[in-house]
């Protein structure tokens, strides 16, 4: 069960969070969510590609970070070999909570769990000997604002996209160098010809609700799949 709690200097004070990079910090991970808001700023780094869930129906973005389980190409030893980090990965290991209520502002919560949390030693403080938030967490709780307000309009891309057909399943046979082989499915993408082939009015409708970027730059993101297979070819080689 999930250790999360309420930040707070009476329970926390003496915390300290670990911000390097590092695969025993929880970075080796194939992918991430991502929030449309984030996919101009991610699109030059990572491919941008879509899921569904069957049950829900629901839609969510993924930055793709490698091609099975528990790998992230982009992780190379203590350094993180991308100009960004998604939101999600950077605010670890804190998220956002509600009051028990539902209502009201979300609340820094972290996760004690998250092998980011040092208890005394090395790390980063996270609290003012008087209580006040270090400049570090007050950098997190903006990040987290953004974070929760990007999840909170995603429905309204998706749906934006679904309104017009947009979204496409996609599925790619990638052959390394040394012959293994890779296979991407269950992923989906935006349909570049029907996006070109909008009508004026909807095209115009599109960037007036704040879509119509995110969904160029998710195509633009696809040209990373290309330097993911480089990095994997690398690696295999021995020289990445």
């Amino acid at each position: 069960m999930a250790n999360h709690q309420i930040l707070t200097f009476e329970q926390h004070g003496s915390l300290r969070v670990l911000t390097g990079a590092g695969a025993g910090l929880g970075d080796a991970v194939m992918a991430c969510l991502v929030v449309p808001a984030e996919f101009r700023r991610l699109a030059n780094d990572y491919p941008i590609l879509f899921q569904r869930d069957d049950a829900s129906g629901a839609w969510s973005a993924l930055a793709l970070f490698g091609f099975e389980a528990g790998e992230n190409l982009y992780l190379a030893g203590d350094r993180w070999e991308a100009l960004n980090r998604p939101l999600a990965m950077a605010v670890q290991p804190f998220l956002v909570g509600r009051p028990a209520s539902g209502d009201g502002p979300g609340q820094v919560h972290i996760d004690m769990d998250h092998p980011r949390v040092a208890h005394g030693g090395e790390g980063v403080k996270l609290f003012e000997p008087g209580g006040q938030p270090t400049p570090h967490v007050e950098h997190v709780a903006d990040m987290l604002g953004a974070l929760d307000a990007g999840y909170r309009a995603s429905p309204a891309f998706f749906a934006a996209m679904s309104r017009y057909d947009l979204i496409e399943p996609f599925s790619v046979d990638i052959t390394l160098d040394n012959g293994a082989m890779h296979r991407l499915v269950g992923y989906h993408l935006i349909n570049e010809d029907r996006l070109a082939a909008l009508e004026p009015g909807a095209l115009a409708e599109l960037h007036a609700e704040g879509h119509l970027l995110p969904a160029y730059m998710a195509l633009a993101s696809l040209g990373n799949l290309a330097r993911l297979v480089r990095r994997k070819n690398q690696l295999q080689r021995g020289d990445g």
